[in-house]
């Protein structure tokens, strides 16, 4: 028996959701006819690729370099599909706000270069939304969750404070690096950049953790405690309750780039270029 796309799609929704039930839901099939397409598949590769009992699931060895192979291989196809339509887009994936006008004007080289749009899709996960294929490229930011991705530095953002405009900060002309601990900071656990890390030496410091950047704006505006952004929060920032001071000796954040290793090398090439900030022409 020949292995068949329903077979890799099955296979990779129940190894990505580590369920059959919820991987059948995703599929819109019932759970018996996923659990046959899974043992074709199995039977169509001589192994065994999942390894299930009633309370544990788990990919076989063979399972796991399948899994990887099985994603590519449908992204690939989906690539494909786009550009033999006529509608190949380079997306570009990122989990907080992306610098401006860096984005605007690099869409804008790259769709002048290659006639191929640029289309910004928001992704919690980058790691993942690469693997999946859902991306081509994402913008990530040192000291973010998925900062270990390799990757190429672009530029650097300056750090500032963000306080409640009732906080005696909020007067402020300025905050030390190293007074930082001094005031409760709230953590984006998600997506932010800055993490207590930062401070090793700081015994006393007190951190609040908050799930994602709406809890983490909402809790700085209510005065819980202070938050560290890159500068863009500033200029983007429209919460009546914020107020931003500079802050002084801090680390800048790196913005990087990271692709899907997919990527054809030509276009892979010109979406670096575009995205490299580019140097003044002479006068």
């Amino acid at each position: 028996m020949d292995v068949e796309l329903r077979h890799l799609r099955a296979f990779v929704a129940v190894a990505e959701e580590e369920s059959f039930t919820h991987a059948a839901a995703e599929l819109h099939i019932t759970q018996p006819a996923l659990t046959r397409t899974i043992q074709q598949l199995e039977a169509a590769l001589g192994v065994r690729l999942i390894v299930r009992t009633s309370r544990t699931f788990e990919l076989t060895g063979p399972g796991r370099e399948f899994h990887v192979s099985a994603q590519r291989l449908l992204a690939d196809l989906e690539a494909a599909v786009q550009a033999a339509r006529g509608s190949a887009v380079f997306r570009l994936g990122f989990s907080w706000l992306l610098p401006s006008p860096w984005a605007q004007e690099t869409a804008a080289r790259f769709t002048e270069a290659t006639g191929m749009p640029v289309a910004f899709v928001r992704c919690d996960h980058p790691a993942t939304a690469l693997q999946r294929g859902e991306v081509e490229a994402v913008v990530i930011r040192s000291g973010q969750p998925d900062a270990e991705l390799e990757s190429v530095a672009l530029f650097d953002e300056p750090r500032v404070v963000a306080c409640s405009r009732r906080s005696p900060l909020a007067r402020a002309t300025g905050l030390a690096w190293d007074q930082v601990p001094e005031w409760p900071l709230v953590i984006n656990t998600a997506t932010g950049t800055t993490q207590p890390s930062l401070w090793p030496e700081a015994t006393s410091l007190t951190v609040v953790r908050t799930a994602n950047y709406d809890e983490w704006i909402e809790s700085v505006a209510a005065g819980v405690g202070i938050g560290i952004v890159p500068d863009i929060a500033e200029h983007r920032n429209t919460h009546p309750e914020l107020r931003f001071i500079p802050l002084e000796g801090a680390p800048p954040v790196t913005v990087r780039l990271a692709l899907a290793p997919r990527l054809p090398r030509g276009i892979r090439e010109e979406f670096l270029h575009a995205a490299r900030p580019q140097k003044p022409s002479p006068a």
